[in-house]
């Protein structure tokens, strides 16, 4: 039985930013500058649109508060936003008249990047590596932080060296995003390789993880058998 290192980084980030959302001011209150003064782009009190973290990815678009509306670009173009243009003859078509454009909309984007690393021994090379992924394995670390450090092993620089490099291979946060969270983890996965022959012809598959799940190189479909498959009663036994 050959043991299987495997670790991967998550990091949990917001990224936000103005995507410019128009429509005409048929009338009515405006949340603009006399309500107080601009929100910055982070100032916005998004909590109650937060999900559970490491969610794969979850999009919100929310009107930007106080930022009123903003003089319509076609007729109003020359004015500061928030001006009313009273008693225009002409109909404009973008704004009906008003000279305003009644809001600008903001997006706000959470989602989880991950890096993650497999070092597989000779024996188990043919395993593909989302093979190891969805394996459950042994957990040696689980840490998170708002910037994880590599785990310290006293008795194995090879998971030093290799949590360093997951590390130091942290995915590119852009500059309108801001991490929330990360986490490291470290686990070791189980994998035997059985061979099988008959008439002198072999028969080769792989047990993953601690729940035994059964791979098949190049049997139609190569992927988890869940016992289903009646040749591999035994393992049952």
């Amino acid at each position: 039985m050959a043991h299987t290192p495997m670790i991967f980084g998550e990091t949990f980030l917001e990224e936000r930013e103005v995507v410019r959302e128009t429509e005409p001011y048929h009338g009515g209150n405006i949340d603009g500058k006399d309500k107080g003064p601009e929100l910055g782009l982070w100032e916005w009190d998004l909590r109650s649109q937060f999900p559970a973290l490491y969610v794969p990815y979850k999009e919100t678009r929310v009107k930007i508060p106080r930022r009123g509306a903003i003089a319509c670009p076609t007729c109003n173009a020359d004015q500061e936003p928030g001006f009313y243009k009273q008693n225009q003859m002409s109909q404009c078509p973008a704004c009906y008249g008003q000279g305003l454009i009644a809001h600008r909309d903001g997006s706000d984007t959470m989602k989880t990047l991950s890096t993650r690393k497999v070092s597989v021994t000779s024996g188990a090379a043919s395993v593909p590596d989302d093979i190891f992924h969805r394996a459950k394995g042994i957990q040696l670390c689980d840490t998170q932080a708002s910037q994880c450090s590599p785990a310290f092993f006293a008795d194995s620089f090879f998971l030093n060296q290799f949590s360093f490099d997951v590390i130091q291979d942290r995915p590119f946060i852009p500059p309108t995003a801001r991490v929330i969270c990360e986490r490291h983890m470290i686990s070791v996965v189980p994998v035997t390789r059985v061979t099988m022959s008959r008439h002198r012809q072999f028969f080769s598959f792989y047990i993953v993880g601690l729940s035994q799940e059964v791979y098949l190189k190049d049997y139609y479909p190569a992927r988890f058998c869940w016992g289903l498959c009646p040749c591999l009663e035994w393992l049952k036994k």
